[in-house]
């Protein structure tokens, strides 16, 4: 028999994917004006779209530990589902602008993708509440940088790309929003849970590309160019997701602090019996 929490996801899903179908989908070979790419792009933008690009190529490990955690939840594996075929087009559509623009060649691109997927992307969190923030904060954040680096192609007049970004972020916004809507349910379910769970996603936080991307600090430094540092994920990230989700920051830091407070107690309880044990 299925659950109230059960239903209520399954609910969230239905609503995300008929909107999805109505208003969102958009094809990589027909959607995007090819013969407006830029080939005189500046090597900074491609570089960036070969970063994201390279994030993206983790998409297996992605699938394989995204799913798992949430499979027990009908409405999020089948969100999970989709959410990789959308990000599959992300990735096909990167990689196509960076093979029509000439800055990258088709062996290249299989050079990066077999170099890439010899690291393996492991789940940042263990639990699916945990794991349904951190998508939230991703998308989000992710859904920042690709409106930034949308204007930055339009800049460089390179309409294609411009395009191709648009569409990318309306389908992280969209992503984004599932998530929040999710916690929302979750925040319903067992408040004081779900926030210990996000003030430990919001401490430990990072995007997916750290330490498996090659070169990716280097790499980072050109995409923070376009406007994007710890102040823009603050203001544009964390402080909109917490007005979404109805949740102050007084509460996190509260949340924060009892965690704290609550990872001290196991650790002198350990020593305790640590020292016991060698007394004896």
């Amino acid at each position: 028999m299925k659950t109230r929490l059960e239903e209520r996801l399954y609910r969230e899903y239905m609503t995300f994917f008929e909107k999805a179908e109505r208003e969102r989908r958009w094809n990589v070979f027909t959607d995007i004006p090819w013969d407006k790419v830029n080939k005189d792009a500046s090597e900074d933008l491609a570089l960036c779209a070969e970063t994201f690009c390279s994030v993206e190529m983790y998409l297996p490990d992605y699938v394989a530990g995204g799913i798992n955690v949430v499979r027990r939840y009908f409405g999020q594996a089948w969100f999970q589902a989709n959410w990789a075929y959308e990000e599959s087009k992300h990735s096909l559509a990167l990689t196509q602008w960076l093979i029509k623009s000439g800055r990258r060649s088709e062996e290249q691109m299989f050079d990066l993708q077999n170099s890439i997927l010899e690291r393996k992307w492991e789940l940042p969190f263990s639990t699916a509440r945990q794991m349904t923030f951190y998508g939230c904060v991703q998308e989000m954040a992710t859904f920042i940088i690709y409106l930034k680096h949308r204007d930055r192609a339009a800049k460089e007049g390179d309409e294609a790309l411009r395009q191709v970004y648009e569409y990318v972020a309306k389908d992280e916004i969209a992503h984004c929003r599932f998530y929040e809507n999710v916690i929302k349910v979750l925040l319903e379910e067992d408040r004081e849970g779900t926030l210990r769970d996000m003030a430990h996603v919001f401490a430990n936080f990072k995007m997916p590309g750290v330490d498996l991307v090659p070169d990716y600090d280097s790499r980072i430094l050109k995409m923070r160019e376009a406007g994007i540092d710890r102040q823009v994920f603050i203001q544009k990230v964390y402080f909109p997701i917490l007005k979404y989700l109805d949740v102050s920051r007084h509460e996190i830091l509260k949340a924060q602090g009892a965690a704290i407070h609550a990872r001290q107690a196991v650790d002198d309880a350990k020593a305790l019996s640590g020292s016991s044990s060698a007394e004896e």
